[in-house]
């Protein structure tokens, strides 16, 4: 599988926010996940980093 799991990062923690993350894509100010089951989830933010070995996505919030 090549799925991976969407963490954000906030004061040096990493939250859960999506797993089985098939598709990252950039929309308006923000990054729009989808998963493998069809789920969507919008995240007003930007991409930090990834892990491709540990299939890990790394996301920061942008406040307005």
């Amino acid at each position: 599988m090549c799925e991976a799991n969407a963490y954000l990062l906030k004061n040096n923690s990493e939250t859960l926010i999506m797993e089985a993350v098939d598709k990252v894509e950039p929309e308006g100010d923000g990054i729009k996940l989808i998963s493998i089951f069809g789920d969507q989830k919008f995240i007003k933010g930007k991409i930090l980093s990834l892990s491709l070995v540990d299939h890990k996505i790394f996301l920061a919030e942008i406040k307005s």
